[in-house]
């Protein structure tokens, strides 16, 4: 697909770029927007069951985007074929903060200032994720793209967690988040020992106490500031040319595109073309069908909730299916009919085997999951100034497979810390942890309670604590 230099009707361009999980490429969407094409690592795809949690993933990403989560790079396609899969952007892929962290010789430089913009977006962002039940599983200087008005937004979103199989954990996003404070302190913010000091208390806080209390430390280090950020962001994306198989003689993709082996994965596409989005400030906006088009068909097509419209590669793909179906109407109609007929009986062999498969499913299906007990642990010892201390739980199953939502509360903040666990079949026993960072003078005593929400009977969670006593 990649050697014709179209993909899904996205025009690559030459600048691309290694990934943790694959190889990015700035593009151009059907609408002619700058966006960016992510081919994926496949041997991360080796697993059967990594594309099913990828197209997972990349839904939940679309629904983030629709319910108004401002932060995130918006997604268009993940498109497939051969080998080959494809995640498709809505914006411009290009800076990433990676770029940004040596210094470029003369012309502007990031600062303390581009250093507490990054970190601020980058917080609100996870923050909000974070309420929708969600991580992001991958937040380091690759994944933090620059936009033309100089704000953060992040990239990759629920991607990684998804091929390499792990639970989403919210603690790894406030571990990655202070990495990459601690990255900017020792970069942007050299040259003001002060403020560097500050970006670092603001990371090892996130750890501790969640970023809502680190945004509040970051606070003390100055103003964000996004001019210089919008500077660099705007020299980096200037208009590349396409690939040269697009010049070599590849026919406008305005008129026809052949598509070739690319399919969506998203089942029916979704409508967060390029168009769909901001490209000043990576907001997105909600797009619907096209009302003259439902007007001429007289048909109003609607969808279930969470399942997306078409996409600009798929309405090129079936506007050359219906010009073709026109001029051969007269010509086609007994074998149309013919073709409804084995369609019918095709539909009503589908039918019975998924009844067949039900019937099988409901009689040969072990036991649903169940927590028996939560026991929470701490160590005994009296822990000194600025300890980390690690709260582990352990919870008991009767052996099924599934998931495990759960919460740790903290009797030192209101909000709690919500989890999943993801748990295979056969094993019984399965530990979480909390991580429990405490600073300052005088004593102090921690309780750290475990709470499972689901699967529990009576609607009644189970739940276990300990505590801990802190002397500085």
């Amino acid at each position: 697909m990649a050697e014709r230099g179209v993909v899904a009707g996205f025009q690559l361009t030459l600048k691309s770029r290694a990934a943790e999980l694959g190889t990015w490429t700035d593009a151009r969407g059907p609408d002619g927007v700058l966006s960016g094409a992510l081919l994926f690592d496949e041997r991360l795809l080796a697993e059967p069951a990594a594309r099913e949690r990828l197209v997972a993933a990349v839904l939940a990403d679309r629904d983030l985007q629709r319910r108004g989560v401002a932060g995130l790079v918006p997604v268009a396609d993940l498109v497939g074929g051969g080998s080959e899969t494809w995640l498709l952007t809505g914006r411009a892929v290009t800076p990433v903060v990676a770029h940004l962290l040596a210094p470029a010789g003369s012309g502007p430089a990031p600062g303390v200032a581009e250093a507490v913009s990054v970190l601020t977006d980058t917080a609100h962002t996870l923050i909000a994720v974070h309420e929708a039940g969600l991580t992001h599983g991958a937040v380091h200087a690759g994944t933090v793209v620059i936009g033309e008005d100089g704000s953060a937004l992040l990239a990759e979103r629920g991607l990684a967690d998804a091929l390499r199989g792990r639970a989403p954990a919210p603690e790894r996003d406030l571990s990655s988040w202070s990495s990459l404070a601690r990255s900017l302190a020792g970069t942007w913010a050299a040259g003001s020992p002060e403020a560097a000091k500050i970006l670092a208390d603001a990371g090892r806080t996130a750890t501790g106490r969640g970023l809502a209390e680190a945004l509040g430390v970051l606070s003390a280090a100055g103003r964000p500031g996004r001019a210089v950020l919008a500077a660099l962001a705007q020299q980096r994306i200037e208009p590349t040319g396409p690939s040269p198989a697009v010049t070599a003689g590849m026919p406008d993709t305005t008129d026809v595109v052949d598509e070739g082996e690319i399919v969506t994965l998203l089942g029916t596409p979704g409508p967060m073309s390029t168009g769909a989005f901001n490209s000043t400030n990576g907001t997105n906006g909600p797009t619907g069908h096209n009302g003259d088009r439902d007007r001429e068909t007289g048909e109003e097509i609607r969808f279930g909730p969470g399942v997306p419209g078409p996409t600009a590669a798929e309405d090129i793909w079936r506007t050359g299916r219906e010009q073709l179906q026109t001029v051969h109407a007269q010509n086609d109609r007994p074998r149309a009919a013919r073709w409804r007929r084995g369609r019918a009986i095709g539909a009503a062999l589908v039918a019975a085997a998924v009844v067949i498969a039900v019937i099988f499913v409901l009689f040969n299906r072990g036991p649903a999951l169940a927590v028996s007990s939560v026991d929470v642990r701490t160590p005994k010892k009296t822990h000194g100034c600025g300890a980390t201390i690690m709260v582990t739980g352990t919870i008991k199953t009767n052996g099924a497979g599934g998931t495990v939502d759960y919460e740790w509360h903290r009797s030192d903040k209101k909000a709690p810390i919500r989890g999943t666990e993801t748990v295979t079949s056969g094993a019984t026993s399965h530990e979480v942890s909390l991580r429990w960072t405490v600073d300052g003078q005088g004593d102090f005593r921690g309780i750290a309670t475990l709470k499972v929400l689901s699967p529990v009977t009576d609607d009644k969670p189970i739940q276990d604590k300990a505590s801990f006593t802190y002397k500085c």
